[in-house]
């Protein structure tokens, strides 16, 4: 009789990553799960992106979609943001629909056919492409389930757009939600109108996909997963999508995510972290999209001086003219800046107390799995819905409230004395150290991530 592994080295699945920071990692690290198993896995995205060749004893192999080339003149200054995302979305469609039907074909020629396609759930058109081909699909949502089950009630039409009540009650969530606390497109609906039709276009995978995978875990998200699930069983939560080194151990080389778009200081941030104390430092991170302008950052760097606590604040290249002149050399006594760093690493590190944030759902996750509350500072997209889970649901942080659009040195300084040293910081950290438990437990070997995993690799290799 053929053993398991035998017989998932015989199949072959195709991860296709959408080029974004935020997006390759969870997605990543779930192909790292699939080839722990014995299975092939080839993962692909646009050649922006730097990819290794081979990774996980061969398992993993990496294939780029050339880019399609602006043409002499196409820029046009006069674009607003909303015109460059419209153009950037409809280009990476485009080159996936030019170059996926030849992959699968490429595959299939070489004895290497592909079994099913993992696809990132804002590309539902890579889906039609596989189906044509007889190839199973899996979308991936890298957002959480809770702001996914929002955007279906505003698909189904049980939440309208634009919002007739200032508080929404969901069959889904187990909190009220107020406008502000909404994914931004919803309650500034003129925003960004071809990032909200890319949101909801992920409506279609229910329709479509065979498999729905969600980067969360059962307990964190029961309510919004349970619902969704008892509207369409093939969804699955299959996270924290976390270097297993970080949690279950499960695979003995996995300490890093194992790309980024940013050249982390690692030598410099871990040996400053070295030199402080236990649960000294505020880590400040906004992530690789944030685009703070030149008030909010002044209020952030005297928020951050005015704690008195120590601090290290990643601003990456392209934001640090804005910070205030000399605040570098100012804030040396007590904080750090960095273009960028080892994010993992540095929640993980004992001198970290607390992590002022702007609510990306993978620097949440990683918060909770790591154990390390929070200073909320959401800023667009799906960040408010996700802070007021971190508030209200989760219980491990507190937000800073807004004043005309702008988060201010007073209101900063206060969410990080609370945090860090503040009677309810004591809950907090109890909270956030019960989350990190929990986490642990969906991915370790018979845990519900880990499950949903082995079923997901069972049923294909059956089908």
């Amino acid at each position: 009789m053929e053993r398991k592994e035998e017989t998932a080295a015989k199949f072959h699945a195709l991860v296709l990553i959408f080029p974004l920071q935020g997006h390759i990692n969870p997605m990543l690290q779930f192909s790292k799960r699939l080839a722990a198993r014995g299975i092939k896995v080839t993962v692909v995205t646009t050649n922006s992106i730097n990819l290794p060749v081979e990774s996980r004893s061969n398992l993993i192999k990496f294939e780029s979609i050339p880019e399609i080339s602006n043409q002499e003149g196409e820029k046009d200054e006069k674009q607003t943001d909303n015109d460059r995302i419209d153009v950037f979305l409809k280009k990476i469609e485009a080159e996936v629909l030019e170059h996926l039907p030849m992959i699968f074909e490429r595959k299939a020629a070489a004895g290497e056919p592909v079994k099913v396609l993992v696809y990132d759930s804002v590309m539902p058109y890579a889906f039609d492409i596989a189906q044509k081909q007889g190839i199973l699909g899996a979308a991936f949502f890298t957002q959480s389930c809770t702001v996914c089950a929002i955007y279906h009630h505003i698909h189904q039409g049980t939440l309208k757009v634009p919002l007739e009540e200032p508080n929404s009650s969901l069959p889904s969530v187990p909190i009220i939600l107020e406008s502000k606390d909404l994914p931004s497109f919803i309650y500034e609906t003129g925003s960004y109108p071809a990032l909200l039709r890319l949101v909801l276009y992920q409506n279609l995978n229910f329709k479509k996909a065979d498999w729905l995978f969600f980067n969360s875990f059962d307990s964190l998200e029961h309510e919004a997963i349970s619902w969704m699930a008892s509207q369409y069983p093939m969804i699955k939560a299959i996270g924290p999508t976390v270097p297993s080194m970080y949690l279950d151990k499960q695979l003995q080389d996995d300490k890093a995510y194992g790309l980024s778009l940013f050249k982390p200081d690692t030598e410099a941030c871990l040996k400053w972290l070295d030199s402080k104390a236990v649960g000294s430092v505020v880590y400040a991170s906004f992530g690789s999209l944030a685009n703070l302008g030149e008030e909010q950052m002044e209020e952030i760097a005297r928020g951050l001086t005015n704690s008195q606590c120590y601090f290290l604040w990643v601003v990456r290249a392209s934001e640090e003219s804005k910070l205030p002149s000399n605040f570098k050399s100012e804030g040396e006594e007590k904080g750090l800046i960095v273009n960028w760093c080892p994010q993992l690493e540095v929640l993980a590190h004992q001198s970290v107390g607390c992590f002022l944030t702007h609510c990306g759902w993978n620097s949440t996750l990683e918060a909770l799995s790591l154990g390390v509350p929070m200073v909320a500072m959401p800023q667009w997209t799906d960040q408010p819905t996700n802070a007021k889970c971190i508030v209200d649901l989760w219980k491990t942080g507190v937000q800073v409230k807004a004043c005309e659009g702008v988060m201010r040195k007073e209101e900063i300084k206060m969410a990080i004395k609370e945090v860090m040293v503040g009677e309810k910081s004591v809950e907090l950290k109890k909270n956030a150290t019960w989350w990190k438990e929990l986490a642990k437990k969906a991915m370790i070997e018979g845990g519900s991530s880990d499950k949903n995993i082995e079923q997901f690799v069972s049923s294909f290799l059956s089908t």
